[in-house]
C-alpha cells in the first residue's frame, strides 16, 4: 500500500513539472539553440564513437536534424527510434514513415547496438535524472542496452536541482546544452 501511495505521489510531482518544463521548453525553442547545440555535439569526445542513437524531434523538442545530418555526412552509423510491440528499438536511417504517436520512424532495418544514444528530454536534474514524456521507452531501453552512454540533448534551462525518481528510471550520464557539456557524477 505504502509503495503504490509514493508511486502515485511521483507520478502526480512528474506530471505537474512535465507541463511546467514543457511551457519553458517551447518558450526557449529556437533554429540559433539548436544549431548551437549540433555544434556542440560535433565539438565534444562523443563524435570519436561510430554508432549514435538519436531521436527525431518533433515540435519543441531540441532540434536534431542538422545533427542527424552531420553525423551522417561524416560516415556515422545514425540509428532513430522505432517502436515495434511496445520495445523502442534502434533502427539505421533510411527512408522515414510515422511510427509511434506520428513521429517519424525508419522503415525497415534491425535492432542496432549503438556506442552513444542522444535522448530528449523535458528537464534533467544535477543526478542526471531525466524528466520525459512518462512512456518509460528510453528508460527501459536504457536498462536493456547498458553499454550505450547515455546523453540527453536540451537547452541549458531545463537543467534544474532535483526531479523526483522512480525505481525504473535509469539517469543519463551526461547532457549537452547549447552552452556545453556536463556530465553527471553518477557513472
Amino acid at each position: 500500500m505504502l509503495e503504490e501511495r509514493l508511486k502515485d505521489g511521483i507520478y502526480e510531482q512528474k506530471r505537474a513539472l512535465r507541463a511546467r518544463f514543457s511551457a519553458l521548453r517551447a518558450a526557449l525553442h529556437s533554429d540559433v539553440r539548436d544549431a548551437a547545440l549540433a555544434e556542440r555535439v560535433l565539438a565534444s569526445d562523443y563524435l570519436a564513437a561510430d554508432r549514435f542513437f538519436i531521436y527525431y524531434a518533433v515540435g519543441t523538442e531540441a532540434g536534431t536534424l542538422p545533427l542527424i545530418r552531420a553525423l551522417l555526412r561524416l560516415g556515422k552509423t545514425v540509428c532513430l527510434p522505432r517502436i515495434e510491440d511496445g520495445v523502442m528499438k534502434a533502427v539505421p536511417y533510411g527512408r522515414l514513415q510515422p511510427g509511434a504517436y506520428g513521429i517519424p520512424a525508419p522503415v525497415g532495418g534491425e535492432d542496432t547496438s549503438c556506442d552513444v544514444a542522444f535522448a530528449p528530454l523535458l528537464a534533467v536534474d544535477d543526478r542526471g535524472v531525466r524528466l520525459g514524456y512518462g512512456g518509460g521507452y528510453y528508460d527501459a531501453y536504457f536498462a536493456r542496452c547498458p553499454q550505450t552512454l547515455r546523453v540527453g540533448l536540451c537547452y541549458a534551462a531545463q537543467l534544474t536541482d532535483r526531479l523526483p525518481c522512480g525505481p525504473s528510471d535509469v539517469p543519463l550520464q551526461a547532457v549537452v546544452t547549447e552552452e556545453g557539456v556536463r556530465i553527471f557524477r553518477n557513472t
